[in-house]
């Protein structure tokens, strides 16, 4: 399968699709966000939103189920103390409690493998409840 990258440990494929809207974020800032969900039947971890430049962290939060699982990447652009602009991309694993087991357990044991796949993520974070992905959350991480 030429088309995919292949996550060995639970047999989950990152699609192309994944990889190239990562890289145009990251490259081209045409994305300020990209959500990826994991289609159980076809294995294959896939695109499920992707939020233009005007888009800000309140609309990615927004875009994330309340029942179900997700993975996300939000691009998130700051000035620093010493007056530098600068760019962070955080790695969120979303995994509300309302949230069926098997897919927290799928989601869970694949999210290394998409990681991998995804050169450049700054840093991660692992929420179940939207206070535990509050854009301070964000802004503290990014000092």
């Amino acid at each position: 399968m030429a088309m995919a990258f292949k996550m060995a440990t639970t047999g989950m494929w990152v699609t192309d699709e994944c990889k190239n809207s990562f890289m145009e974020m990251k490259w081209k800032k045409v994305h300020r966000y990209i959500v990826f969900k994991i289609d159980e039947r076809s294995r294959l971890v896939t695109v499920d939103k992707v939020g233009g430049p005007g888009e800000n962290y309140g609309d990615l939060a927004a875009s994330l189920p309340k029942d179900d699982c997700r993975y996300a990447v939000f691009d998130f652009d700051f000035v620093t103390v010493d007056n530098c602009r600068k760019s962070k991309i955080f790695f969120i694993a979303w995994s509300p409690a309302a949230s069926r087991i098997r897919a927290k357990i799928l989601y869970a044991t694949s999210k290394d493998g998409l990681r991998r796949a995804l050169d450049g993520i700054s840093y991660e974070l692992q929420a179940t409840d939207p206070t535990e992905m509050g854009f301070d959350v964000i802004q503290d991480r990014a000092k």
